[in-house]
């Protein structure tokens, strides 16, 4: 279907987000033999493709963009899903059952999934707008910081979670000059415990990444519009010529709270995916729901699993299978030869068990809350993941002392486990 038309048109389904979510949805829709019209409209021009690869292969050089497809251009128009790229949506009309974008045109929908995701969040300080200044969101975001790399030597990185971490590891294989910038003192603090952030801070820099703790960035430095340095608090300045931003993201959501939904941080969204506006259901980044896994507590996960899954749940309660959402969430990050899988939500922790040797380069941290195991963050360490998925799901209660006993696999303390 031609754009133009596209954007006049109305749909049985509309998936506001050609993401993991929103692709997703169309998938799950045709799987369960879903057979009304399907649109996936989306802010860029791409078709939906994977965003894990941003910061780590595709900003190497190591993945094509073709291979980060999450499938095949003509699978969408053999399944019939049409996709409306290069459309932003800026309202939402629940009324009239119709969404417009930026450009005026207007598409009705029978049911909509919002599927936007969010935005990077931009510095506040003086500078903030220089050229050179990046944050790792989309394919654009890459290829522009791709093109300035011939003449880059030093970047700086404001923000020590997953995203800066994997951009600060990956240009320095590259040969760049890294500074990370942390305001809390110690990385990952947002996500993990203190045994993991300790051992990331230690592999950066003994691979030559400049792991700044507990500072603040006071305005970014420029000349002839461009960056040249990160000014601190204290009034140092670090030269750099590219800056990387990783300090979250602001989730895409205004246009569904402008019409009525309930929420803040997120869309508020119940069990089943639907928001408080009839017939509208959000999934992935941008969606607020309750966590079995957080004690019931409202979150907003930021995850391929999560988008995955929140979007197989609302193609199953559109195609008349309301289940409530029960997924175990789960998370990856690749720095240098690192792997790390993550199982469950630390977060509210009271306990963390290190379990095996962090010198070695593979081990697993077990948190957890009120006795129960709640997560477990293995670095290296696959066999421990795999098995530590039935003690999350499970609560299981486990002597901390057995725990870290890593010559004992964890499948085999499922038996003595109380729960």
């Amino acid at each position: 279907m031609h754009r133009v038309a596209a954007l006049n048109a109305a749909y049985d389904v509309v998936i506001v987000g050609a993401g993991h979510g929103g692709a997703q949805a169309a998938i799950a829709l045709r799987h369960r033999k879903f057979e009304g019209s399907i649109a996936i409209v989306g802010e860029e021009p791409d078709p939906p493709y994977e965003r894990p690869p941003l910061s780590k292969e595709y900003l190497a050089g190591e993945r094509t963009f073709e291979r980060m497809m999450i499938r095949p251009r003509a699978f969408w128009a053999e399944r019939q899903v049409a996709l409306v790229p290069g459309a932003k949506v800026v309202a939402v009309d629940p009324a009239a059952r119709s969404v417009s974008t930026q450009d005026g045109a207007r598409i009705g929908y029978g049911r909509l999934i919002w599927a936007a995701g969010g935005h990077a969040r931009r510095l506040a300080c003086d500078g903030h707008d220089l050229a050179g200044i990046h944050a790792i969101r989309s394919r654009a975001d890459v290829d522009r910081m791709i093109g300035e790399l011939a003449t880059t030597e030093q970047v700086c990185v404001v923000g020590g979670g997953y995203i800066g971490l994997e951009a600060a590891a990956v240009l320095t294989k590259l040969g760049k000059r890294v500074t990370v910038f942390e305001a809390q003192e110690r990385v990952l603090s947002r996500v993990a415990g203190t045994a993991l952030s300790r051992f990331y801070e230690a592999e950066h820099r003994a691979h030559g990444v400049d792991v700044r703790l507990g500072v603040a960035v006071e305005r970014i430095e420029g000349r002839d519009g461009r960056v040249r340095g990160v000014r601190l608090a204290g009034g140092e300045v670090v030269a750099c010529e590219m800056v990387i931003v990783g300090v979250g993201i602001v989730p895409a959501v205004e246009p569904l709270l402008a019409a009525g939904a309930r929420g803040g941080n997120g869309v508020a969204v119940d069990a089943h995916g639907r928001t408080t506006l009839p017939d509208v259901y959000a999934v992935g980044d941008c969606a607020l729901r309750a966590d079995n896994f957080a004690d019931g507590l409202p979150v907003r996960l930021e995850s391929v699993q999560n988008a995955n899954d929140m979007a197989t749940l609302v193609a199953r309660v559109i195609t008349g299978d309301a289940a409530p959402y029960d997924a175990l969430p789960w998370f990856w990050s690749d720095q240098f030869d690192l792997r790390l899988q993550t199982v469950g939500l630390s977060t509210g922790h009271d306990a963390e068990v290190l379990r095996g040797d962090p010198a070695a380069r593979s081990f697993t941290v077990v948190y957890l809350r009120q006795g129960r195991v709640v997560a477990l963050d293995c670095v290296n360490a696959v066999r421990d993941y795999v098995q530590g998925k039935a003690l999350v799901l499970e609560g299981a209660r486990i002597d901390p002392a057995l725990l870290a006993d890593a010559s004992v696999p964890l499948k085999e303390m499922r038996a003595t486990a109380a729960t």
